[in-house]
C-alpha cells in the first residue's frame, strides 16, 4: 500500500482501537471477563473487516476508477451484512458476552467510519497525476489545441 493509504488506515484504526479499549473496560465492569473478551473480539472483527475493505477499495480505485463508487457502496453493504451475520452466529456463545460483542461491533464500526471520513477529508490526494514530461524539460509545457 502507498504511504497515503497506510496513513488513512492508521488514522482509522487508532480511534477504533481506543473505542475498543474503552468498550473492553466497560464490558469488564458490566459483565466481568466475558464482557472484556467480547469487546476485544468485537474490536478485532471490526478492524479486520474494515481494514480489508479499505484495502480492496483502494485497489479498486487504482485499477478500476470507474467502478469506485459502486464498489464502495457494495463493499459497505456487504460489510454491514457480514457484521450482522457475525452477531447472529455468536448470539448464544459462552466464550464471551454477546451483548458486549455486539455493542462493540456497532461502536467500533461507527468510530472507524467517522475516523476514515475525517482522514479522507484531511488528506491531500491529487485528483490528477502531474505530468512528468513537463517538469523534466525544465520549461513550461507546450500549448496544444486551437489558439483562439
Amino acid at each position: 500500500m502507498p504511504s497515503n493509504d497506510v496513513r488513512i488506515l492508521a488514522q482509522a484504526a487508532v480511534p477504533t482501537v481506543a473505542v475498543g479499549a474503552v468498550a473492553a473496560v466497560i464490558g469488564a465492569v458490566a459483565a466481568g471477563g466475558e464482557g472484556a473478551i467480547g469487546a476485544v473480539v468485537g474490536t478485532l472483527v471490526v478492524i479486520l473487516f474494515m481494514g480489508i475493505g479499505l484495502y480492496v477499495l483502494q485497489r479498486t480505485a487504482k485499477s478500476l476508477p470507474h467502478l469506485f463508487q459502486a464498489m464502495g457502496l457494495m463493499l459497505y453493504g456487504a460489510q454491514i451484512l457480514l457484521l450482522f451475520i457475525f452477531v447472529a452466529a455468536f448470539k448464544h456463545t459462552t466464550l464471551f458476552n454477546p451483548r458486549a460483542f455486539a455493542l462493540t461491533l456497532v461502536a467500533g464500526t461507527l468510530a472507524w467510519i467517522a475516523a476514515q471520513t475525517r482522514a479522507h477529508m484531511k488528506s491531500k490526494i491529487l485528483y490528477v497525476e502531474p505530468d512528468s514530461g513537463a517538469s523534466s524539460t525544465g520549461g513550461t509545457p507546450e500549448k496544444t489545441g486551437h489558439s483562439s
